[in-house]
């Protein structure tokens, strides 16, 4: 019997952990499909219980409801610590929540950095997935600095970590960033369709500065156009972090090693038609 995974989310049509995952049954000979569900946060807690009844196999969870689903799991540790979820088992009848954010993110910065401890971060946002990131990142020992429109928020992410403090994103974040390692834009802020859109503009930036940008549509984001502008030599896609967290979450619904240089190429394949489409559309 074909077992169904998904994404929950909204919105969510976006979103390609579905191209992703069925990648991955595919490579390796599943009978399994991924598929994306639009749920407002208003029934979150009826669509769980659903996908449980319904004998679904796993979920993520996206924006805007990470947070949100952890009151209707039973959360693991770890994802209990960050106060949001990304992935749901259900296969002990149970639905558990996880987050595996903050593995994909920590994986990706340590292939570009190396060494995490003592680094100077900076994490864009204060929502499900900067709580993951920051929580990773102050528990490998750098010094984390939670920047967001709504300080309250901000100070509150801060205060639940070790080694952290917080600012707004006005006055402040000049000065931040030309003392920081590493810049991350845990938002959605520049996601397709609005692209134009960046938090940090290329004069704010410094050469050896990490730049790293959870989103991955599109894969070049105006952030790290701008990173480029600054002449930084070290900048990063969200690509990477949505595999490795898928990787993640589909290890532990299915307790196999993931085929993730699959998984990764057809991400890159379906950005690079979806701009090939976009561009063809506007031309005619």
């Amino acid at each position: 019997m074909k077992k169904i995974y998904g994404i929950i989310g909204d919105p969510v049509a976006h979103s390609l952990s579905p191209v992703m995952h069925n990648a991955a049954f595919e490579e390796l000979g599943m009978d399994a499909v991924y598929l994306a569900f639009r749920v407002p946060k208003g029934e979150l807690k009826d669509a769980i219980q659903g996908a449980k009844s319904l004998g679904i196999a796993g979920l993520n969870v996206t924006i805007p409801l990470k947070e949100k689903a952890l009151s209707f799991v039973d959360a693991e540790e770890v994802a209990e610590k960050i106060g949001a979820i990304n992935t749901i088992d259900f296969s002990s009848g149970t639905p558990v929540g996880y987050n595996t954010d903050g593995i994909g993110s920590l994986r990706v910065l340590k292939e570009t950095v190396g060494q995490i401890n003592g680094k100077k971060a900076l994490i864009l946002g204060a929502g499900g997935a900067a709580r993951a990131i920051s929580f990773y990142l102050d528990v490998e020992g750098a010094m984390v600095t939670i920047a967001n429109r709504t300080k309250e928020r901000a100070a509150q992410l801060a205060s639940r970590l070790h080694n952290a403090d917080f600012i707004g994103l006005e006055g402040e974040l000049e000065r931040r960033i030309k003392a920081s390692d590493i810049l991350i834009n845990a938002t959605s802020v520049g996601m397709h369709p609005n692209e134009d859109a960046t938090l940090v503009n290329a004069d704010l930036m410094h050469p050896d500065l990490v730049v790293f940008d959870i989103v991955y549509n599109p894969m070049e984001t105006k952030l790290l156009k701008e990173a480029k502008k600054a002449g930084v030599k070290k900048i990063v896609d969200g690509v990477k972090m949505l595999v490795y967290q898928g990787a993640a979450s589909f290890k532990i619904w299915t307790k196999m090693e993931p085929p993730i240089e699959a998984m990764e190429k057809a991400v890159r394949d379906a950005l690079i038609r979806d701009r090939l489409h976009s561009r063809i559309f506007y031309i005619l």
